[in-house]
């Protein structure tokens, strides 16, 4: 039996998009995969288990991919294997009206990408 805690399936990103913490201006890492639950983040630095402000930006800029600025929760964080990069998983919290149609457009987006 597996634990699988997602609702929604997950889809790899083709692109680069990065993460930025809209309060601090870090750069928080790189999408792995993403829904309109969350996505996995994979980084240099573990994450604190806690809320950010998100800015979510294709690298480099993509015409038709427009930046998306959201809050989202740190789940959980691990180190990877050769211990020297992290993975984390984070929840999208409040998503408004916009928000989700503009992250169910990128999301379809993708899902259409060979």
């Amino acid at each position: 039996m597996t634990d699988e805690r997602r609702q929604q399936q997950r889809l790899q990103i083709p692109v680069t998009l990065e993460v930025f913490d809209v309060r601090s201006g870090q750069r928080l890492g790189r999408v792995v995969d993403l829904s309109v639950g969350g996505f996995m983040l994979f980084s240099e630095q573990p994450q604190a288990e806690t809320s950010y402000q998100c800015r979510i930006a294709p690298t480099p800029p993509s015409v038709g991919l427009d930046q998306l600025i959201l809050g989202a929760e740190c789940l959980w964080s691990r180190a990877g294997a050769d211990g020297q990069h992290h993975w984390s998983g984070f929840h999208f919290e409040s998503l408004n009206e916009g928000q989700h149609l503009h992250l169910q457009a990128l999301l379809e987006c993708f899902s259409h990408t060979p």
